[in-house]
């Protein structure tokens, strides 16, 4: 299994074992994000890549394999995605450009 595809496994893993351990918790988190997920004013692909930058600037390998594979699914392209991350550098300089590689990473695995 590459990285980012386990980075993703576990990221189920930890929802599901919360789920079961704390479900009141996880579940009020979990009904959060499906509220945040539904389309409005911004579709899905922008809100995925919106994610991606905020996982980068948050230097979180798990969300960025987490919202990759999602944006990839929407329809982003790799171009989207980077310059997205670029926003996320702009903001958080050097330390968010070292998280641009499990981006890159994760678009390869996930394409």
């Amino acid at each position: 299994m590459t990285d980012m595809k386990k980075k993703l496994k576990e990221v189920q893993s930890t929802v599901q074992r919360a789920m079961e351990e704390y479900p009141k918790e996880a579940g009020a988190f979990m009904r959060l994000l499906k509220t945040m997920e539904r389309e409005g004013a911004l579709d899905m692909k922008t809100k995925e890549i919106i994610s991606i930058a905020l996982s980068v600037a948050c230097h979180c390998e798990w969300c960025i394999a987490f919202h990759v594979k999602n944006a990839l699914a929407a329809g982003a392209t790799r171009d989207e995605i980077m310059e997205a991350c670029f926003v996320a550098v702009s903001m958080c300089g050097g330390p968010a450009l070292m998280y641009m590689k499990p981006v890159m990473d994760a678009i390869d695995e996930f394409s």
